[in-house]
């Protein structure tokens, strides 16, 4: 019993992992929203975390059937940038038209909420194995 746990305690410990890095991700996009030039001078891209399953060599699954997961990169959206038109703007091409990112912040903000809540879960989740593994050597005395 204590591996299948264990198990499961790992499992909900890399989710957690994972879901930070979701969080992380969504805010950047967000703080980025407006930026129009980085540092290979075009708009910021914004960015996607990629997710897969944990090695399930990490995991003992005949007992438990539990895996993680991990983050598998970080990509860029290769979408078309937005256009506005700007013509007073810094970065505006000569017809008054400017390139800003490709992100529309009420869904990162949905994807922020998501990976917080997945995050939440996931930290209940050990904490309620924890409490059962605790109740465990309690009848065992």
């Amino acid at each position: 019993m204590p591996s299948t746990l264990s198990a499961a305690i790992a499992a909900s410990a890399s989710a957690l992992n994972a879901e930070k890095t979701r969080v992380e991700v969504a805010v950047s996009n967000i703080a980025n929203a407006e930026s129009t030039r980085s540092t290979n001078g075009e708009p910021y891209r914004r960015r996607d975390v990629l997710l897969e399953a944990q090695d399930t060599n990490a995991f003992d699954q005949s007992l438990s059937g539990a895996i993680g997961v991990k983050v598998a990169g970080v990509v860029a959206d290769t979408k078309a940038f937005q256009r506005r038109y700007e013509p007073g703007h810094a970065d505006a091409d000569e017809d008054g038209w400017v390139s800003v990112p490709n992100i529309d912040t009420s869904v990162e903000m949905v994807d922020m909420m998501s990976a917080s809540r997945a995050y939440q879960a996931n930290l209940a989740a050990i904490g309620i194995i924890r409490d059962m593994l605790s109740r465990a050597l309690d009848l065992a005395k």
